[in-house]
């Protein structure tokens, strides 16, 4: 724990106050400061008392007016005030398990922390948590909470988690569900283990706790699983079941609550051979990072954003993106030289050989795949589009460390970079867009 203060942000109230660097800080309005989230809760009021700690053990107290919500301004060693909390199990479905030798350092740490899903939408299976911190998840009413579920069946939740005692974040769930903190779900479904029955079971257990939402997600599986658990993939036929089981309940849930509650992954139908369903069936696209609704949001927003082109003359380009994905991104370059029948386009599918051709997503295309087989290709477009979620968050790298400028380098074309949004697909496409290399 460190709640030592780094720096002070110019002009904050807590510079106007007095706060000085180096001092820790003990506690707002007399309650204890562990970490960032007591932190964010009790900072929030418009006059505090900051208890700080000098370096030679003394103690003094200031107080502070400021705006209701604006934060103080101090800053601390990490992010958390604390270190980030590994996770404790050993899932069998676990994909950082399933990662080849060589590659970065924090590919291979796998996170459990609950504040990260309170900050950031991780998702948590709550076996890290202590009675103390979840009962101060009740008594702050920290909402909405992230949850991976996989099963509510304890042995089977046991198993699948690799842990002897992750039955027990089951009656967290139900303290939770009964102290009205909203959670949202996430199960990955794997065929023979957390299927059929036992799906059923979970999707009527977390009906009965009260989840706010729950996606249904394919497990992933990579060609690095020596030593794992054997795991069969979810092919057309499973897909095809686990949309039925879950638009069963969905259904019910709109009944019953208004709200369906239970959502698949835009990967069991492109699994399923399924159209996509229409958008009121995501009501509010509140699974959307988890991939569910993300291709039919992307579909209404470009379609949308088409409608303000006015010129498709632009240079050619060529599309990179996953297996999965690439017919429905096909089809959205249709739709746009429908409208501009000059446009000169083509979406190319980079099968996965880095992490195992299981693998879809281009979320996990690397950047020496990409190399490998546009090289081959007879022709290219005057520039090559890629999307962001193939990127590291915030920067131009990609899984395999393949930069951004090398991927230019080595096909002789400049990249420019989609975020994952209809709308900028389209600016991508007509050349709108600031972000070519």
């Amino acid at each position: 724990m460190s709640t030592v203060i780094t720096s002070i942000d110019e002009g904050s109230p807590a510079e106007k106050a007095g706060v000085r660097v180096g001092e820790k800080l003990l506690k707002l309005n007399g309650h204890e400061i562990i970490d960032v989230l007591d932190y964010r809760f009790y900072c929030y009021d418009p006059v505090l008392r900051v208890e700080l700690g000098g370096e030679d053990g003394s103690t003094r107290t200031l107080k502070v007016k400021k705006y209701e919500g604006q934060d103080l301004g101090l800053n601390f060693d990490t992010y958390l005030m604390d270190e980030p909390r590994p996770c404790s199990n050993h899932c069998v479905f676990c994909f950082v398990d399933q990662m080849p030798p060589g590659m970065r350092d924090t590919l291979y740490f796998k996170d459990d922390d609950a504040r990260l899903s309170f900050l950031i939408g991780n998702y948590i299976t709550l076996t890290n948590l202590t009675e103390r911190e979840a009962q101060r998840i009740i008594d702050l009413r920290i909402s909405p909470i992230n949850v991976s579920v996989q099963a509510t069946e304890p042995q089977l939740r046991r198993t699948l988690l690799g842990n002897k005692d992750a039955a027990i974040s089951l009656d967290y769930m139900r303290a939770f569900g009964e102290a009205g903190i909203e959670m949202n779900g996430q199960i990955v479904v794997c065929p023979g283990w957390n299927d059929g029955e036992h799906l059923r079971r979970t999707i009527e257990d977390l009906m009965d706790i009260g989840f706010h939402s729950c996606s249904i997600v394919p497990v992933g599986l990579t060609k690095y699983r020596k030593g794992l658990a054997k795991l069969p993939p979810v092919d057309r036929e499973k897909a095809i079941e686990i949309i039925d089981t879950v638009d069963e309940y969905g259904a019910i849930c709109k009944e019953r609550y208004g709200t369906r509650r239970f959502f698949c992954a835009d990967e069991l139908y492109l699994k399923a051979g399924r159209p996509l369903p229409d958008e009121d069936y995501y009501e509010d696209f509140q699974q959307l990072e988890n991939g569910v609704g993300m291709l039919r949001s992307t579909m209404n927003e470009f379609l949308s954003g088409l409608e303000d082109v006015e010129d498709g003359d632009v240079p050619s380009f060529t599309i990179a993106t996953g297996v999965a994905a690439a017919p429905f991104i096909e089809r959205l370059v249709d739709a746009a030289r429908e409208r501009f029948p000059q446009l000169r386009g083509e979406v190319v599918a980079i099968v996965n050989d880095f992490f195992g051709e299981l693998i879809t997503v281009s979320g996990l295309v690397t950047g020496q795949d990409i190399i490998k087989q546009l090289s081959k290709r007879e022709t290219l477009g005057e520039r090559i589009i890629i999307p962001a979620n193939m990127l590291r968050h915030g920067e131009g790298i990609f899984l395999d460390d393949v930069t951004l400028p090398q991927l230019s380098e080595a096909l002789g074309r400049p990249v420019a970079v989609s975020e994952t949004d209809g709308y900028s697909l389209v600016d991508t496409i007509f050349a709108k867009g600031e972000d070519t290399l």
